[in-house]
């Protein structure tokens, strides 16, 4: 089972943790500044700023930003996999503005793409820490945009679609299947879904398929082959190019981290 990988930033301006997907219960003493983005689905109770718990569920490519002196309580039965960046004082209030409270979006395609990036660094052998620096402070930048009012679909909207996915991703799913379950056109799907996720519906499908693979290298023996078909992968070198393009490794070169 993997553990949190860590990179403190040169300076100690940031730390870089990525939480793996796994059962917690945690509590964060609010004593820095934090970044974090979802890369997988994440459901549980969570309390913010306060002992009222209530209900998650959090899809892939939600940005959130909480300052110092915000505490949140966060419990999942599954975890899901997440970046946590944990800014120094100075650092934080160079760049970002001061808020009093917690801010998330939704749907933040370049902080997801950013946030798979420094993933990509983190299991490799020997992170580009130049190429850390970058993500992190790009992600700074866009935490510090101004929030994007247009209107968009909610994730909530896409519930049904999720769950369908959740269940069938070693299947050939189709854009026509998705779309009926929405309840709209393929072309409206497409939009909605895009917009609200941050990534394409055949991106999210191949990020499940990746995770699956990932869980079930490091949770058992079977051979490279039985898993990429087991996955919803057409082939083992299907599955090899997947992980050479998001983790910037071979399944091979994986499994030998565990």
């Amino acid at each position: 089972m993997p553990g949190v990988l860590s990179q403190y930033l040169p300076g100690g301006k940031v730390c870089l943790q990525l939480l793996p997907r796994a059962a917690y219960s945690a509590r964060d003493p609010a004593q820095s500044q934090t970044l974090g983005v979802t890369l997988e689905r994440q459901q549980g109770v969570h309390a913010i700023d306060s002992d009222r718990r209530t209900d998650f569920d959090t899809w892939p490519g939600v940005l959130a930003y909480t300052p110092v002196g915000v505490e949140v309580f966060s419990e999942s039965a599954t975890g899901g996999e997440y970046l946590l960046m944990r800014l120094n004082e100075p650092f934080a209030c160079e760049q970002l503005p001061t808020v009093a409270h917690r801010v998330q979006s939704c749907g933040n395609r370049r902080a997801l793409a950013l946030a798979r990036e420094v993933r990509r660094q983190l299991l490799a052998t020997q992170p580009d820490v130049l190429a850390l620096e970058q993500c992190a402070v790009a992600l700074v930048g866009v935490a510090n945009a101004k929030t994007d009012t247009t209107q968009r679909a909610t994730p909530k909207a896409f519930a049904r679609v999720m769950e369908q996915i959740a269940e069938q991703f070693q299947q050939p799913l189709t854009l026509e299947q998705l779309a009926a379950t929405y309840g709209h056109n393929e072309l409206r799907f497409l939009r909605d879904f895009t917009r609200a996720i941050g990534l394409t519906p055949h991106a999210y499908l191949i990020e499940v398929r990746l995770q699956a693979a990932r869980r079930m290298i490091e949770r058992t023996d079977l051979p490279l082959a039985a898993i990429a078909l087991d996955v919803g992968f057409a082939h083992q070198s299907h599955m090899g190019s997947a992980f050479r393009k998001h983790l910037a490794m071979t399944p091979r070169q994986y499994h030998l981290r565990f």
